[in-house]
């Protein structure tokens, strides 16, 4: 008996799609379901073109994980974040990694049989706690200039002081949340701010100064001490007092162990929030956040929400709602995993193939470097003279070898100045970095010979 149409088992296509001729669409929703492995392989194969992320070496974003951390991930997905009365245990979890990262930079009155003692929350990558700690600070200007009057800062309009080197997400913050920022522009050999130029832009309007610990465009980390020294002699010789944030999504989860000894984060009084990315050099696949304050008062109360919808009394201060919990699953495993000592071992390990690539960079005739690697693993360098090519033909020219190394110019007041950046990340062994510099030489020469004078200078695509 032949089986009806209707109850005959389906057909899975060949992988040539001999038996399915008709075109995918893909600006509309298909008419008919399709089989599950060949939908996979539609999709597997058209993201081959995306290239290697490992090669990516544009980007800070964690590219590589333990196999057991990307199982347990997996194993998450499907949980959301914000229901913690439903799912206590990854609420829990989520607060062990708000009090760890609070412990890492000096917070106040942390106890250690109370993670909820911490003041901060997990964040979708630190554009989200970038907002946050910016919001803090706008209220905080809003209390601190009102007085009894509370509505008489609407008269009146903040601003932020930072460097033109910023990160995009602080023009967003100031931009959707009606902010003056203002920038402090660079020179040609000088990529970050100074005191001097935080003291000149300051008035009583300024709701804070932003200072990287670790700046996208470098890898440098700005004089975060220094700033705040100038800040604490204003303040104490009666002038104004304004707040710090650091921002250390790319620099926070390595100073502290390649730098120990360095004084960035709380223990200076003036730094009163700081954001950091786990999916940078906190080892996490995106995207993982998180921003701390030095202590509660920092926070304004009203800026926290309370609801009880989802079967508890649940205070949140997000920007977003649902998003996987296996986001801080995986930054928890890497925690437990590593420990003080094992992050410690990572960033030598990285700050040295990070040197070495620098070393070998430098000691050729082609290019000067900006920075070596040494402050966090990020190696910053441009062309000697007039070659008779530029920075954007490298780059281009790595493409075809499988490299994403990017190129770009400098901010404000420098942006005569191009410059060739690459992040060293976990999974960038010594062995792929020996394989970048043979490239590279061989890519030297070619360009050399041809000297296409900045044809590919029109393309400067995003690096993150």
């Amino acid at each position: 008996m032949t089986p009806s149409r209707s109850t005959a088992p389906q057909i899975a296509p060949a992988y040539t799609g001999r038996m399915a001729m008709a075109p995918i669409p893909s600006l509309r929703m298909p008419d008919d379901p399709m089989d599950p492995e060949a939908a996979y392989r539609f999709i597997h194969d058209e993201l081959m073109l995306d290239g290697s992320s490992r090669l990516n070496l544009a980007t800070f974003v964690t590219t590589w994980m333990d196999p057991q951390a990307e199982r347990l991930m997996a194993e998450t997905f499907d949980k959301n974040m914000i229901d913690k009365d439903e799912y206590p245990a990854t609420a829990a979890i989520e607060t062990r990694c708000v009090s760890m990262v609070a412990d890492l930079f000096h917070a106040e009155g942390l106890r250690d049989d109370d993670p909820s003692s911490a003041t901060g929350v997990s964040t979708i990558g630190s554009s989200e706690a970038v907002m946050l700690a910016g919001l803090a600070m706008s209220w905080r200007w809003r209390q601190r200039v009102s007085g009894s009057d509370k509505d008489s800062w609407r008269s009146r309009r903040p601003n932020l002081v930072m460097g033109s080197n910023v990160q995009v997400v602080w023009e967003k913050f100031c931009r959707y949340f009606d902010v003056e920022p203002r920038y402090l522009p660079m020179e040609p050999g000088r990529y970050v701010i100074t005191p001097e130029q935080v003291l000149e832009n300051i008035d009583e309007d300024t709701i804070g100064v932003v200072a990287i610990l670790g700046t996208t465009y470098t890898g440098e980390l700005e004089p975060i001490g220094e700033i705040c020294a100038a800040l604490d002699k204003l303040a104490a010789d009666g002038g104004l007092d304004i707040p710090v944030h650091v921002d250390a999504a790319s620099g926070g989860f390595v100073v502290p162990f390649l730098h120990p000894d360095l004084v960035w984060d709380f223990r200076l009084p003036r730094v009163v929030s700081i954001n950091v990315s786990g999916h940078k050099y906190g080892l996490t696949y995106p995207g993982i956040g998180f921003v701390v304050w030095r202590s509660a008062e920092h926070l304004p109360e009203e800026l926290v929400f309370r609801v009880n919808y989802l079967g508890g009394d649940m205070p949140t201060f997000t920007l977003n709602f649902s998003r996987p919990g296996n986001q801080v699953v995986g930054q928890y495993y890497n925690f437990l995993r590593l420990g003080r000592s094992g992050y410690e071992r990572v960033m030598n390990s990285l700050s040295q193939t990070a040197r070495w690539l620098g070393d070998q960079l430098r000691n050729s005739e082609h290019f000067e470097l900006i920075s070596d690697g040494s402050a966090i693993p990020v190696i910053s360098f441009r062309l000697k003279g007039d070659r008779g090519y530029t920075e954007f033909d490298v780059s281009h020219a790595l493409r075809a070898y499988g490299w994403q190394v990017p190129a770009y110019t400098m901010p404000e007041n420098a942006t005569d100045v191009s410059v060739l950046r690459i992040v060293v990340r976990e999974g960038f062994s010594m062995d792929l970095a020996r394989a970048l510099y043979d490239d590279t030489v061989t890519v030297l020469g070619q360009l050399d010979e041809l000297k296409p004078g900045g044809h590919y200078n029109h393309l400067k695509p995003f690096a993150h």
